[in-house]
């Protein structure tokens, strides 16, 4: 088990996380590049400026991370930051890890064996009795099922697992209900579950709030499974997390006629497992290897070998020059400039926290103009 971190550092790390522009990857990157979050957290101004900030990067004062971390445990909930002890090991094995999250509940639900069971908010009757069905048959396995609290399947798949375990993960914070149809369920969770969520208490959920809130359902898992889902929905976008993250991925197949299984249908064609009972996940996940979620490597965060050169002038160009607004892989811009990985990382770091540079899925990034900062 990794040792508790000093207080200042928790404080740092907190107030790294909700500092502008700063996201799971950029926070990665700062404490790679630097010993600790109390040495990231001072250099962040310089960094963005060098970027090409023009405006002044908003960092949350000590009072007002402090006042984060009251509001949650007035909730009966735990704010928990990367590195410390009981960051659940799952969350931690992915890259980039979530920097903090807040846990009301059960947090050792987190680290028994856990199973996502995602899809269509408008359910069919027979796919949210199916979702059901599976979420209480895994639940008696000793399986924890993990969901988004949505309607449909989300919310069948949550109540059919809360006397053996099930986790909500929400797009806003701990104490904001939605949708609210959802209250009494989401109190339930709280009571006998857990809910997770990376978001500070009284944020209102926004759109750009649910694909962070699908990384956690992934990554709390060892799979996830799609029971029903349209092509363009949040459910393929947990799957692709899932695929990102190495973990498995289960569709239940549906009736080509209902658009609600074209999705789920589409990743069984891409070679999802096709899945109809909690014996066919159960089979499967015995005959993958098991994950090791052992403590992470330290090497990633808060243990820099040495400060990363300074870009010079002429490696600069080089970066920028390969960056456009057509995303482009890092490995891509390595082989271009021969420039070396972390001087890149780097820059790419300094524009990150500029607000220039934009990441997309798979390590590629694409260059934002400077106008606004």
């Amino acid at each position: 088990m990794s040792a508790p971190l000093s207080a200042a550092e928790r404080l740092a790390r907190l107030r790294l996380a909700r500092s502008d522009t700063v996201g799971p990857v950029t926070f990665r990157d700062l404490l790679q590049h630097f010993p600790n979050a109390v040495e990231a957290l001072d250099a962040l101004p310089s960094l963005a400026a060098r970027g090409g900030r023009k405006t002044a990067l908003r960092i949350p004062s000590r009072a007002e991370a402090e006042r984060e971390i009251a509001a949650t445990e007035k909730l009966g909930a735990r704010l928990i930051v990367f590195g410390e002890p009981d960051f659940p090991r799952r969350l931690a094995a992915v890259d980039p890890a979530p920097p903090v999250i807040s846990v009301l509940g059960s947090l050792h639900l987190a680290e028994r064996p856990a199973i996502a069971l995602v899809g269509s908010r408008n359910a069919s009757a027979a796919g949210a009795k199916l979702a059901a069905t599976i979420a209480h048959d895994l639940g008696q396995r000793g399986y924890t099922t993990v969901s988004g609290l949505a309607r449909g399947i989300d919310a069948a798949a949550h109540k059919a697992s809360l006397s053996t375990g099930t986790i909500g993960v929400v797009a806003g914070g701990l104490d904001v209900v939605y949708p609210e149809e959802n209250r009494a369920l989401q109190l339930e969770i709280a009571e006998c579950g857990a809910l997770v969520s990376e978001m500070p208490p009284g944020t209102r959920p926004q759109a750009r709030h649910f694909p962070r809130r699908n990384r956690l359902i992934s990554g709390l898992s060892l799979g996830v499974v799609v029971v029903e889902a349209a092509m363009r929905s949040g459910s393929l976008i947990t799957a692709r997390f899932a695929l990102e993250q190495g973990r498995d991925v289960f569709a239940v197949p549906g009736s080509p006629l209902d658009p609600r299984a074209r999705g789920s249908n589409s990743l069984i064609k891409d070679g999802a497992a096709l899945v109809e009972s909690a014996d066919d996940i159960v089979a499967a996940l015995a005959q993958a290897p098991m994950l090791p979620f052992s403590e992470p490597d330290s090497s990633r965060y808060g243990a820099a070998s040495g400060p990363t050169p300074e870009p010079d002038g002429a490696t600069r160009k080089l970066v920028l020059s390969a960056l456009g607004p057509t995303p482009v892989p890092v490995d891509e811009i390595l082989r271009q400039t021969g420039a070396s990985l972390p001087v890149i990382r780097m820059i790419l770091l300094e524009l990150d926290l500029a607000g220039r540079l934009h990441r997309d899925p798979g390590d590629r990034v694409s260059f934002l103009p400077e106008d606004g900062f």
